[in-house]
């Protein structure tokens, strides 16, 4: 049988998704999987230089999807940058729902490891918060901005962290439960940064306890 040409990343990606859902693990070698899905070993290494590298480009694929959907859209283009964040968290969550099979795969099988398979989308992500221009307090020490820019990067990372478990964890229908968190996270972060009245940071707190009572 001849083998496949044009063996791209994501054509990888899709192979490797497909191998640990059918089988629970990771492929044995990267011969085996090459073997399996009839393409050269050689094509493997020309995109990724290991399982590892190729487990990270993953979810930095799913980010990446996700601006692309946005960018098409003129509406996303004017949105202020509370409106973008949220605009960012729904479409990025409606791409994890499609994979969630491989994300919860992913993520809670490999308890700590999963940290280090989300490296490259915490860098993304973090580039991605960069972008929005998101207002801090107005300081002239260089310092103090760099420390801001670090903190702010950081806080939203955070965030995103919390919204993947919440997500991970939610039973709801479609998954509202998590849409009604990333809305009232994302208020409450603002309204935060903008050292606003704490009103959306307790309305979050009520909805968080409420889940855990029930």
């Amino acid at each position: 049988m001849a083998k496949k040409k044009n063996i791209t990343q994501d054509k990888l990606i899709s192979f490797y998704m497909d191998h640990v859902l059918m089988n629970n693990h990771a492929p044995k070698t990267v011969y085996a999987f090459a073997k399996d899905n009839n393409f050269e070993e050689a094509d493997f290494y020309k995109n990724f230089a290991s399982f590892e590298a190729l487990e990270k480009s993953i979810f930095k694929a799913f980010f990446e999807n996700t601006l692309q959907m946005l960018e098409k859209s003129d509406e996303y283009q004017h949105f202020d940058a509370r409106n973008k964040l949220l605009s960012f968290y729904f479409t990025f969550f409606e791409n994890l729902t499609v994979n969630r099979s491989y994300v919860v795969y992913a993520l809670e099988n490999k308890g700590l490891k999963s940290l280090s398979t989300l490296s490259e989308l915490r860098h993304a992500f973090k580039k991605y918060i960069d972008t929005l221009e998101i207002e801090t307090l107005d300081v002239k020490e260089p310092r103090i901005v760099k420390l801001q820019d670090y903190s702010k990067q950081e806080s939203f990372w955070i965030q995103l962290l919390m919204i993947i478990k919440f997500w991970l964890d939610d039973t709801s229908p479609s998954f509202e439960k998590t849409d009604i968190f990333i809305e009232k996270s994302v208020h409450a972060g603002f309204d935060l940064m903008d050292i606003k009245p704490l009103k959306s940071v307790l309305d979050l707190g009520k909805f968080l306890f409420k889940e855990k009572m029930q």
